[in-house]
Order: C-alpha cells, then structure tokens, then sequence
C-alpha cells in the first residue's frame, strides 16, 4: 500500500506536555487585528501503560490555546481533566472502553456509554470556556490558565446521562445556545433538542423521534430553524452494551433506508418537516440561512462514512471517500426540495469554517480542509486549505503544503475590523520532516499565497479537531 503521509505517526508518537510561555520564533508577521484568544481541542494521549488507542477519537482531550496581543502570541496547553482522565491516572491504567478500543475488564459509564474523553470543540461561553466531547456534559475551563473546574450542567438542567453533542450553535445578536444529542433507543430512538437563554438557563428541551438510531455529530442553526441532516449511520447499542463491542463496531451504513433532513422550529422546538436529500453521509454542516422564503441549508456530503477511516493510528484515511459542498434549497411550507447546488470539490473536505459573525445569515464565503490524495488507497493526511465561495459556486483558492506538512484542525476565521473584504485565518501545520509543530496565519481571501505569519512552537502538540477564536 502506498503512503502518502510519510512520518506521520509522528505526531501520534508523544504525549504533548502542559505547558505555558509567549511564543519567541515567529516567521512572518501576525495581522494588527488579529487580537484575542484562539482556542482548539483535540485528542492527544493515545497510550496507557502498554495499551496503544487505535482510533483518533481514542485519545484525552486536549485545549491548545493562543492569545494574541501586540503583534505577539503566548501559547498554553493543558488537558482537560474529564472524569475519565482522573479516573484513569488515579489507576494507574485504562479503564474505560473508548470509541475505537475495547479491551478485557473495560468499563462503560453506567453500564450504558463511554466516558467521553471530552476531545472535540471548545468554545468561549459566558466568561468562560467550555470543552465538548462527541456524548455527554461540557467542561468548564478557565479561559486564560485552562485549568479544569468540572462538568457544567447549565445550573442543574442537564445531568451526566443527558446526551449532548460537540457542536452548540450560538446566536451573537441573543446570547443563546442550542444543542442536540440523540437517545440511542433500538425500540425509540429520539433527538433531544435543547435551547439556552442568555444566562445559560435551559428554556425548552424537545424530544424529536426519529425512525431509527442514526448517529447525528453536527447540526445548522439558521434565523427560524434548526436543521439535522440524517444519514442512515445505525448505531446498535445492544453490541456495544452487551456483547462487548466498541462504539465504533457497533456502527452500520445502510444507505438503502436513505437520508433526510429534519427541520424545526427553532422559537418552540417542533419539528416541522423532513426532506428526502439522497443516500449520502454528512459529518459536518457548514451554515443554514433564510433567503426570499426560502431555507438554505450547506453541507460537505461524502459518498459513505468517515470514521472508519480514523483508525488504525497512525494509518489513517488509506481508502477516504470522495466528497463534496451541497446547498439545499428548501420550501418548508410546502416542505419541497427547490435546488440542490454542488461546488466541485471533492478531496475529501472536512472541518468547514464561516465567519462566526454570519453564522445562521446569508453568507458567500467559507474554509474547510482537504486531502489530496483522495482517490488513491494508502495512508494520507489533510494537506490542503481550501476558500470556498458560493456566488460562484467555486473554489476560490488552495494552499497545497510543502511535501512532509500536513495541516489540521478546523480553520478559524478571524475578521478585520477596518476591512470589510479583509480578515485571516488560522490553521495548525505539522512539520513531519523536521518533528515541528506551528499555527500558520493566512489571508483569508488568498490563502494559495500560504502563511503571512507561522508561529512556531517549542514541544509537540495534538493534531486537533475544532476551534473558535473569542477577539479582545
């Protein structure tokens, strides 16, 4: 098999160190603008003792975070001390079953879930941060030390078995937070939707029943709706729970059941309609808006699944699917499907990234990352950052990196305040060549020129998975 991510496992070889210092060895120069907190999750231990994880969602939860201020950047790092984490280094050893790895004498949360080792999102909330998992209660951090002060429970409306997913949407004109996750019920499955006031009390919780037990990691929130994209991803709950499987092999594609969205309301929580779209698989929504009557709903559509291809670490994506940016155009009155439109690019794109401030609005512009392997069998890694603009349903640019750097974690887009057509974005870069890890700053609108800054940093960190930036 060929390999088209030479050295990569190394960047899964060590356990990145907790660390604080202002970063000294920077190429280029960071934006004026570019003033406030970059924070990214990621899993970053994937060995206990002498047991090695063999999926990338295996690993604890890791914040990376850079605080910009006066054309510098200091850099800390701290894991997350989930409830999984202290347990595990108060053993000495595993003890719970992850998503990729089982192993005798595992433990599952009650008997009935994993113990999340909180490693997906993290955001900036109330004054404060929280750290998401794929299932199950936030963690509240102190925004500048990273320091852990423990699962928030938005003031006792939620309790640890309350499902809830990684990908809270806010809305910046009210100060409110959604959220999502799915009862794994073989006899009811059913999505729980959930709306948070200003003060981060829960204002409805609504249970939506859905036809089968279908894993749902992402949703869009537009200025009436909430929108789920249903791919038929079966999970089986009873394999994990009594036969001992990991979450992982408890999941099934059966594309022939077909997918939908699922539309409700967003002032009650309702639903109120679901949309035949195909048989194909989302993992990641990039924005939902209203335009002229109509609900516009983006993705990236991949052709099958993509977390088979997390595993085995460091082998990873040897044979990813093709994929694409769709936008649905939907009547819901008529609750009609208008126009579906494709922008062609196909690499495997993940991690799409908006300007937060349009988040749920009319938009054009976004960023994802790619792999240009894609299509080729053998291991490979994102290797390409990628602006995508929809008034021309095209790509508008692509950074290719070097041979032996692979990019990672989701592209925060960071806007300049004196430019309306200005801003940057932020993306990780591993060095395998040289073992050399950075955060690389780009023009937002001409990312194919490559970094306008690269900041260097001075020990190892985690490949992450998302970020938010919260400006001064």
């Amino acid at each position: 098999m060929n390999d088209y991510a030479p050295r990569i496992e190394r960047a899964f070889a060590e356990v990145p160190p907790e660390e604080s210092y202002c970063i000294s060895r920077v190429e280029g120069e960071i934006p004026s603008f570019v003033r406030g907190s970059y924070y990214l999750n990621g899993p970053a231990r994937f060995a206990r003792g002498e047991m090695r994880y063999r999926h990338w969602l295996d690993g604890d939860g890791m914040i990376c975070a850079l605080r910009f201020e006066g054309g510098r950047a200091h850099f800390t790092s701290r894991f997350v001390r989930s409830a999984k984490l202290v347990a595990e280094e108060e053993a000495g050893r595993p003890v719970f079953r992850t998503f990729g790895t089982a192993f005798e004498g595992d433990a599952l949360k009650r008997r009935s879930a994993l113990e999340s080792p909180v490693n997906v999102s993290v955001f900036p909330y109330r004054g404060s941060l929280l750290a998401f998992g794929e299932q199950g209660l936030p963690y509240e951090l102190d925004p500048l030390t990273l320091e852990t002060r423990g699962e928030f429970n938005f003031g006792g409306a939620l309790n640890e078995v309350s499902p809830f997913a990684a990908h809270p949407k806010f809305d910046r004109a009210t100060g409110e937070m959604f959220n999502f996750g799915v009862s794994f019920s073989q006899a009811e499955p059913y999505l729980n939707l959930y709306r948070f006031g200003q003060q981060s009390e829960l204002i409805y919780r609504k249970r939506l029943r859905l036809g089968y037990a279908c894993t749902v990691h992402d949703f869009g929130l537009s200025q009436s709706y909430a929108v789920f994209y249903l791919s038929p991803y079966i999970l089986r709950m009873e394999a994990m729970v009594r036969e001992g499987r990991t979450l992982m092999d408890a999941l099934s594609w059966e594309p022939s059941r077909g997918s939908r969205l699922l539309v409700a309301l967003r002032e009650t929580g309702e639903a109120l309609a679901t949309i035949s779209v195909g048989g194909r698989y989302c993992l990641h929504l990039i924005n939902c808006f209203e335009r002229e009557g109509l609900l516009n709903v983006d993705v990236l559509e991949l052709d099958r699944p993509v977390y088979d291809q997390y595993q085995t670490i460091p082998d990873l994506f040897t044979n990813v699917c093709e994929g694409r940016p769709v936008r649905f155009v939907i009547d819901v009155e008529s609750q009609e499907l208008v126009s579906v439109c494709e922008i062609d690019y196909r690499l495997a794109p993940d991690f799409p990234s908006v300007n937060p401030w349009q988040l749920a609005r009319p938009y054009t512009d976004f960023w994802m990352l790619g792999i240009s392997a894609t299509g080729r069998r053998g291991r490979k890694f994102f290797d390409q950052l990628v602006h995508g603009n929809w008034q021309d349903a095209r790509v508008q640019g692509v950074y290719q990196t070097p041979s032996l750097q692979y990019l990672c974690g989701e592209p925060i887009f960071i806007a300049d305040p004196y430019d309306e057509n200005g801003g940057a974005v932020i993306c990780q870069i591993f060095d395998a060549a040289r073992d050399a890890h950075a955060f690389a700053v780009f023009r937002a609108f001409d990312v194919a020129s490559g970094p306008v800054a690269l900041l260097r940093l001075d020990h190892p960190v985690q490949l992450g998975f998302h970020a938010s930036f919260n400006p001064a």
